[in-house]
């Protein structure tokens, strides 16, 4: 007489949104793990019968994709192909009660701070002692670093502080900790994530305390590049660029959303700078540390905002030549004090707004790479597709910045450093060849 065997769970997460979402699946993931249940990130292989949507809920588009998503798995468990649909992240943290009414199909509902809560559904503990531990859905020679959740920032298009809560940093040991584990598993490169960096340690040391950090981070052995995103520039700490300047891994790199260059803008963003407050940190940083990379990222279609506030954000850019610049169009969020204005610029007008914005940077990147020709850069491969390596400069973050094509007839272990020189330049891409490897 046969017996049925009861199939282990395994559990598929589905991220979406920014890297703070990655690295909350990814502790999730460590989790579960450590009960001993098996997890994947983003499986293609369709073996998996239980699915986590870690969703993000920051603007239009990206809510329209994590319903989407969340549809989509409910259609499988329909089909019979899954047993069971959870959601989590910033979408199910801000609109749970609506989407419970919408999409019954979903089990269980979590928001941004509840993992103990949704561990539980897995009959799971909370390892407290898991201190950084994760699975890895990046490539094992670099990781995210979040060192602080939440934002006491009051920017009036941000429904941020509404889904992840107030400013919480955390300690400089834990943070030392989870580097050393991180690169005792192969990272080299660390990028430090937070809603605002430069509000590091104000809520626990009562004072900004990322120089302190980063000097710690920097003394971590093995740890090659350590990288900046997400530095608020109202208040900005210069010891930061003290630090960076002082350390050779800490690369010459720094994102720095400033959304707008009109001050009439700015004042309506509420961002606690004027474009000339904006332009002096800017001489400033540049000062401090020659030949650093600046990305900003900027918002086309806030309301109230017209063609001269456009015309003023492209002469900005002309003149600060930003290494890198991302653009949003701006979206309503409900619970932001930005809702009580009128959007008063059309969808297709933000999209037309952002893509003239966005010529005015591409030929601004163009002329800066044809600068590159020539040079010779310390590069990290990040990947091998198509016969060829792609890797990364100093200067260059995953997946938003320039990436360089290498062609070699030589293996290039992924995670390597090597010199390339660049031979060919592109707006967004650089060519290259190995001149050294390490």
């Amino acid at each position: 007489m046969k017996t049925r065997t009861l199939k282990k769970d395994k559990v598929n997460i589905i991220t979406l949104g920014c890297s703070k979402n990655m690295v909350d699946s990814e502790v999730l993931s460590g989790q579960l793990l450590a009960n001993e249940i098996d997890v994947v990130h983003e499986n293609k292989k369709s073996d998996h019968n239980i699915v986590v949507v870690n969703t993000c809920g920051f603007i239009e588009k990206a809510k329209e994709e994590s319903i989407n998503t969340i549809l989509e798995q409910v259609e499988l468990k329909n089909k019979g192909r899954l047993d069971k649909v959870y959601v989590t992240g910033c979408l199910s943290h801000r609109y749970r009660d609506d989407l419970e009414k919408e999409i019954p199909g979903v089990d269980a509902w979590f928001g941004t701070m509840e993992l103990p809560l949704m561990l539980k559904q897995f009959e799971a503990d909370y390892k407290t002692e898991l201190l950084g531990e994760r699975l890895l859905a990046t490539p094992q020679h670099y990781a995210y670093l979040k060192i602080s959740e939440g934002c006491n920032r009051t920017c009036s298009f941000c429904a941020i502080p509404l889904m992840r809560g107030s400013h919480v940093s955390k300690t400089i040991e834990e943070l030392v900790k989870e580097a050393e584990g991180l690169v005792r598993r192969g990272v080299k490169e660390v990028m430090l994530i937070a809603q605002e960096l430069t509000y590091y340690g104000l809520d626990i040391y009562k004072k900004r305390m990322l120089p302190d950090l980063l000097h710690r981070l920097a003394d971590v052995k093995g740890l090659q590049w350590i990288r900046l995103h997400y530095a608020y520039p109202s208040k900005f700490p210069l010891e930061i660029l003290d630090v960076m300047r002082e350390r050779d891994n800490i690369c010459n790199y720094l994102d720095m959303p400033l959304q707008h260059a009109a001050n009439n803008m700015l004042k309506a963003m509420k961002r606690q700078i004027t474009r000339e407050e904006m332009e002096e940190l800017i001489v400033a940083v540049r000062e401090k540390v020659p030949g650093i990379c600046l990305r900003t990222t900027l918002i086309a279609g806030f309301p109230g905002e017209t063609q001269d506030d456009i015309e003023e954000l492209k002469m900005f850019l002309q003149k600060q030549r930003f290494d890198r610049v991302g653009i949003f169009t701006y979206s309503h969020e409900e619970g932001t004090s930005a809702h009580d204005l009128i959007d008063d610029v059309q969808a297709d007008e933000k999209e037309r707004r952002a893509q003239e914005v966005m010529e005015v940077q591409q030929e601004i990147s163009y002329e800066l790479n044809q600068q590159k020709i020539g040079k010779i850069f310390k590069t990290i491969i990040d990947k091998k597709e198509a016969g060829r390596y792609l890797g990364r400069t100093e200067f260059d973050s995953v997946e938003v910045d320039n990436e360089v094509v290498i062609h070699s007839s030589k293996k290039l272990p992924i995670g390597d450093f090597v010199n390339v020189k660049i031979t060919k330049a592109y707006d967004y891409d650089l060519e290259g060849e190995v001149v050294e490897q390490f």
